[in-house]
């Protein structure tokens, strides 16, 4: 069966997704790397409520680089999000694996998510070992080479279609350093939309902002892969995850209920290229007007990566 993870940014958006996906995807700033917004723990025991109440599933974000003094804070939020019955947590700093070795109480299933380091089935399998119930495929890894990962995978692997791609994380502030050298005073978070260049590439285009994990640039262009989807479901790769860091509100809902009209049509061996064509053009229609979209690396010729 398909899966759909998404990222939620409110109560009421949460609401409306969960009629079409399966898994709601939330966390709260301290511990969870580029989400859409932080929620409170009184709002993070609401969306698990919702959830259950509409029989699906919760995913908690614990994906952060924590440094000594955040991962002093990781038991307590562990033991809310297990109180709360959070279904899944993800993981990208090994040492809330070992604070769950550790104290069994405070175990939850975690899913791994380091990002750009997780390129391998090897890698992967090293981790189901550990207690991964999945993993986040890098969103650099080419369907060519997805071909060849999947078959040899002892869990779940999860596949971003929709949404943004970080290209670089510094714990450095790196915005502020550079108005602090320039003498401005200007805002440096996601709301005010800012955006970098290369030199001599005024095409470039690429999402600068920080938090405080630092500074996050994403790439030129967002994700969507609707027209391949059919592709991935005969690989094998049915967990697929919709991030809606760029794309607010009702457009990232409709644009959920898309991917889901595509699954359904997958299931029920109805899925034509001109489906595909017309579902890409809605999602075309829905994404942010001043945001690219393309396929990232998924057609790219592993040989050309480096």
């Amino acid at each position: 069966m398909i899966e759909i993870v998404a990222t939620v940014e409110s109560l009421e958006q949460a609401k409306a997704l969960l009629p079409v996906v399966d898994t709601i995807y939330f966390g709260e700033e301290t511990f969870a790397l580029r989400l859409p917004h932080s929620f409170t723990r009184e709002e993070q025991r609401e969306l698990v409520q919702l959830a259950h109440q509409a029989g699906k599933k919760t995913m908690a974000a614990t994906n952060a680089l924590m440094h000594p003094e955040q991962m002093k804070l990781v038991p307590e939020y562990l033991a809310f999000l297990k109180e709360i019955e959070v279904d899944q947590i993800t993981i990208g700093e090994p040492g809330i694996i070992f604070v769950m070795e550790q104290n069994k109480d405070l175990a939850i299933p975690f899913v791994y998510a380091a990002e750009t380091l997780v390129t391998s089935a090897r890698q992967i399998n090293f981790w189901c070992k550990k207690g991964a119930i999945g993993a986040v495929l890098a969103r650099e890894v080419p369907f060519e080479e997805l071909k060849l990962i999947e078959p040899q995978l002892e869990i779940p692997a999860e596949v971003l279609v929709y949404g943004g791609t970080c290209i670089h994380h510094s714990k450095r502030p790196l915005l502020e350093n550079y108005y602090n050298f320039t003498k401005q005073t200007e805002g440096t978070s996601k709301k005010h939309d800012l955006f970098i260049s290369e030199p001599k590439k005024d095409e470039t285009h690429y999402s600068i902002f920080e938090d405080n994990h630092g500074t996050h640039i994403y790439a030129n262009n967002d994700l969507s892969l609707i027209k391949e989807l059919h592709e991935l479901a005969e690989t094998n790769l049915t967990t697929w995850k919709l991030d809606g860091m760029f794309t607010p509100g009702e457009d990232f809902v409709a644009i959920a209920k898309l991917f889901n009209q595509a699954r359904q049509a997958i299931e029920n061996d109805q899925w034509t290229a001109e489906l595909a064509e017309e579902l890409s053009q809605k999602v075309i229609e829905r994404h942010p007007k001043n945001r690219g979209l393309d396929t990232g690396f998924y057609y790219v010729d592993p040989k050309k990566i480096k």
